[in-house]
């Protein structure tokens, strides 16, 4: 069985969580600040990645982050472009760790419009898609938000995400497609209404050998985007935190079956670069865990 093959077999028949790990640009200093490491710690943004990837080295390295649970993580392109103890990172993940690698590919987002963020133009994909495919990578992951329930707006998002998905369903890839609800949103019910209606919508124009994935905003009511996981051309449906505590997030994870967690803030919560490894691994073990019995149900 081909490496493709053997990663989509795990997520098809396997349990687990996908570790998202892919912290880039603007988001990283955040997530260092997080960890304990102050800007005060580097003066580059070479710096800045060397020190985010000291920390994300040490959570995939650690025992407590293993295959047995967590069953997909997804990087930034720069990790991507580096080793962990010597191998290319997305290799040691899935030949060490038996953790299916993804890869972050979209730049960031454009500034709102009809209650919507879309994603920013993404230069070279086609040249990226090659590299990752070269490195074992399984698939891809690409955000955009919605603030509002805007219909003209979601629309316009949804096909965005989709067209983008096509092309990386043709490089060999399977994209993890991510129209983030704002959990803070006054209207996110009524957002998540019309974005399952769009979902659908663009799913049932797919051919049949185009997979995705789809990572969404943890809904308002319980197994409500069950048509999607349902859907033939959906491997599998994932959940991000959104900003929910992490108890909050594993339990409205709970409530919805068949859906599993793609958390990235809450993993690394309770994570310090000063800690001594067996306190690290610890914690690490302590916040896996309840994200593994959550995304069981």
């Amino acid at each position: 069985m081909q490496t493709f093959e053997k990663q989509l077999n795990r997520f098809k028949t396997e349990l687990g969580f996908i570790a998202a790990l892919d912290q880039s640009g603007g988001s990283t200093p955040t997530a260092l600040k997080t960890y304990g490491v102050n800007e005060d710690a580097y003066s580059t943004d070479q710096e800045m990645f060397d020190l985010v990837h000291e920390m994300r080295s040490r959570i995939i390295t650690s025992p407590s982050f293993n295959g047995d649970k967590v069953i997909g993580s997804i990087l930034f392109e720069n990790t991507l472009d580096r080793e962990i103890e010597g191998k290319p990172s997305s290799l040691y993940l899935w030949q060490e760790k038996n953790i299916v690698p993804f890869l972050k590919v979209d730049k960031g987002l454009e500034a709102q419009a009809d209650g919507v963020q879309l994603m920013k133009a993404i230069p070279g994909l086609d040249t990226l898609l090659k590299k990752a495919k070269t490195k074992d990578v399984f698939g891809t992951k690409m955000r955009s938000v919605i603030k509002l329930a805007n219909s003209i707006g979601i629309q316009k998002l949804v096909e965005q995400q989709f067209k983008v998905a096509k092309q990386i369903c043709g490089a060999g890839l399977v994209p993890i497609i991510e129209p983030e609800i704002d959990i803070h949103s006054p209207e996110k019910a009524a957002a998540e209404a019309l974005l399952k209606t769009e979902l659908l919508k663009q799913l049932d124009l797919l051919n049949g050998d185009e997979l995705v994935m789809l990572k969404i905003s943890l809904p308002e009511s319980a197994n409500f985007y069950q048509e999607c996981i349902d859907h033939p051309n959906v491997v599998k449906v994932v959940a991000l935190s959104g900003g929910y505590p992490i108890e909050e997030a594993n339990r409205r994870l709970t409530d919805n079956n068949g859906v599993i967690a793609s958390f990235s803030r809450v993993l690394t919560n309770n994570l310090f670069s000063g800690q001594a490894d067996d306190d690290f691994n610890a914690a690490l073990s302590a916040t896996i865990e309840p994200i593994y019995i959550a995304s069981k149900t």
